[in-house]
């Protein structure tokens, strides 16, 4: 199927032989062939860079009106709203922020780019352009899983097909286990397919093989010369390897022995052009890797030494924070780490320099899979087990696949391999639950008792719904009422209810106990998009503000940040015997009592985030806070943020109780 045979306009067959389109991929024909151009619902379960942009984009170019692609990631809704805006003849709109206003003006654009959150915000607001909407793309749509975002997501799904009588959804994953579950819930066809573009191996590496799941092996030998070694197939492989004389299988497992293994895969990879994304399980093991690496001069076998130092010069420019300058240093020598703790700029100027293939490699936690378009020749997956808060354990099968998935760069690689790294005794487990068996299945969320509070607060208070009957009729056509009994999901609405009204959020209503109506507190927490309990704790600490007559920047900030909206700050145990100190010092300026919490240690690190930021307020710059904090300049930069979002829900939860707290907006005024 050629695009010229597509029913899109002139300009748009261009712009996409341009791009390299001519003839589809078996799953773009596929889609096609589902209806994707006819307005038809299409669920399109196919692996990475195979197609799923341009599926998208036959949808919303077809569609009898304007269309709105919602991604997880404001960092990936930035890269599609670039590809979408090159379309010839096509306005294209972004947002990603603003969670207290309806955002009328993007009415005005024929696709609309957001997170799923945007979304849920302006229908909380009274956004009327949602109703217009001919047709929904959703990316990433098996993130319906995770607690964080698949509530909302489902809630929002559920909500719009409500809204826009007949829009046309579009779904899209590369690793969802359950496509069919999901299509039908959706009323979607099912296009599911394991084409690739590029082929993709996947293996293990132990005792210094790499067994491959089409059969193929590749074997590393034990001295350090740069002699080429040959895989089963044949083909040569140019390897440098670490040194020692005992084998890999002989050894004790232990971080230095896996590292010394990823990185004699990335010099592999890398010594006949290729790049590398390496994968570790936290922040610290990926500038650890990367550290490791630079002595590797990667820019220098890639033959990239100048176009590495370009970008290490963009990176120092964005800061002078520690982790700022080790980034610029690590990229001249053609290796980068990313991780939360840096800067958005930052992250966008290594995944830039990666795609440009001015960098070598990658040092990544796994966050950098989720989305954004990093392919590399080879990924290595060092670290299957991570810390969950209490135990180690081991990372989900739908997450390493997701980093298998970014191996392979179309155009560029003739396959791509994904290697997982372990030892002779764990190469059939790895091979079982990473290679062989499929993701874990997509489970909705809904039923956390906070994220079911949350989103019946805004179905109230939106007047989408007063009655128990209502609300359970609205949610009924989420993906959780579609796994499970519907008499289940009535008793936790019902439980819901009961804690928004202890919250004085909801109200019962004269005329019967069993029509609700929001309050004006649950009303304006509901159009601030923060979380009943962050409402809740919120008018608390500005009843008890009220009463004080010494009320300072820091009680404004300890409000905030003791919020299940705020982000958590780590705290140390050389930290702790300080911070304890520092909040018995100023206790009279705080709203709580320390006595009286519920987690002391919670609180205590809510307490470090206030501090960071009234030092941030008082002149106290980056680098200092980053040093002296031990934090990333990207956690300083998204609590910065939260904070005046909070700040801001807070000035406006403390105009319905007729609270003058000057402080407020003084505090959101000098982040």
């Amino acid at each position: 199927m050629r695009i010229r045979d597509l029913p899109v306009e002139p300009p748009l067959v261009d712009h996409f032989q341009q791009q390299g389109i001519d003839e589809l991929y078996p799953p773009q024909a596929a889609a096609v062939d589902a209806g994707i151009c006819n307005g038809e619902n299409v669920l399109a379960a196919i692996p990475t860079a195979s197609g799923k942009t341009f599926i998208s984009e036959l949808a919303l170019l077809t569609a009898s009106g304007p269309g709105l692609y919602i991604c997880p990631l404001r960092a990936l809704a930035r890269e599609k709203y670039e590809t979408f805006s090159q379309l010839p003849g096509v306005d294209v709109g972004i947002s990603t922020g603003d969670y207290d206003s309806a955002s009328e003006e993007l009415a005005e654009h024929d696709i609309v780019v957001a997170t799923s959150e945007k979304v849920d915000s302006a229908i909380r607001n009274g956004a009327e352009w949602v109703d217009r909407l001919a047709c929904i793309a959703i990316d990433e749509v098996h993130l319906l899983g995770t607690e964080r975002r698949g509530p909302t997501l489902e809630v929002t799904l559920a909500t719009l097909e409500r809204r826009t009588s007949g829009a046309q959804i579009v779904a899209l994953s590369a690793t969802v286990a359950d496509p069919g579950d999901i299509a039908a819930w959706l009323d979607a066809e099912l296009v599911e397919s394991r084409w690739r573009p590029v082929d993709l191996k996947t293996g293990v590496y132990a005792a210094g093989t790499v067994t491959f799941d089409d059969g193929t092996e590749v074997h590393f030998s034990n001295d350090q010369s740069d002699s080429g070694t040959r895989s089963s197939d044949g083909s040569e492989m140019h390897t440098e390897v670490m040194g020692g004389s005992e084998s890999r299988g002989d050894r004790n497992r232990s971080g230095d022995s896996d590292t010394e293994a990823t990185v004699q895969l990335v010099r592999d990879g890398v010594a006949d052009g290729g790049q590398c994304l390496a994968f570790v399980r936290s922040r610290r093991e990926a500038e650890k890797l990367c550290d490791r690496l630079t002595s590797e001069k990667l820019a220098a076998r890639m033959g990239v030494t100048e176009e590495a130092a370009a970008v290490a010069d963009d990176v120092e420019l964005i800061d002078s924070t520690g982790p700022g300058h080790r980034l610029a240093d690590a990229t001249r020598s053609g290796v980068a780490f990313h991780h939360a703790g840096l800067r958005d700029a930052h992250r966008a100027a290594v995944e830039s320099g990666f795609r440009n293939r001015d960098i070598a490699c990658i040092c990544a936690t796994p966050t950098l899979a989720a989305g954004v378009n990093v392919p590399a020749r080879r990924v290595v997956v060092r670290d299957q087990e991570r810390y969950t808060g209490s135990r180690m354990a081991p990372v989900p099968t739908l997450e390493v696949q997701q980093m298998c998935g970014r191996a392979g760069r179309p155009g560029l690689d003739p396959y791509g391999e994904a290697v997982l790294v372990g030892e002779e005794g764990s190469r059939e487990e790895l091979t079982e639950r990473y290679i062989e068996a499929g993701a874990e299945p997509v489970e909705s969320q809904l039923a956390d008792p906070g994220a079911l509070r949350t989103h019946v607060l805004s179905v109230v208070a939106a007047g989408f719904a007063q009655t128990r009957r209502e609300i359970l009729d609205l949610l009924e056509s989420t993906f959780y009422a579609h796994e499970r009994e519907a008499t289940e999901l009535g008793d936790e609405i019902t439980t819901a209810l009961e804690d928004l009204v202890e919250m004085a959020l909801l109200k019962r209503a004269q005329n019967g106990p069993d029509q609700f109506g929001a309050t004006a507190l649950g009303s304006q927490t509901s159009r601030q998009y923060v979380q009943p309990e962050s409402g809740a704790r919120i008018v608390a600490g500005l009843q008890t503000a009220r009463e004080m007559d010494n009320a300072r920047v820091l009680t404004a900030l300890e409000i905030v940040c003791h919020t299940p909206d705020m982000q958590d700050t780590y705290l140390g145990n050389q930290e702790r015997a300080d911070m304890h100190r520092f909040v018995q010092s100023r206790g009279d300026v705080l709203t709580t009592d320390p006595t009286e919490t519920d987690n002391y240690e919670h609180w205590l690190e809510s307490m470090k985030t206030a501090r960071i930021l009234t030092e941030w307020i008082n002149g106290a710059d980056a680098e200092t806070l980053v040093d002296q904090y031990r934090i990333g300049p990207g956690d300083l930069e998204s609590r910065i943020e939260r904070a005046q979002w909070l700040l801001g829900a807070a000035s406006a939860l403390a105009e319905i109780l007729d609270i003058e707290f000057a402080e407020l907006d003084q505090a959101r005024s000098s982040l």
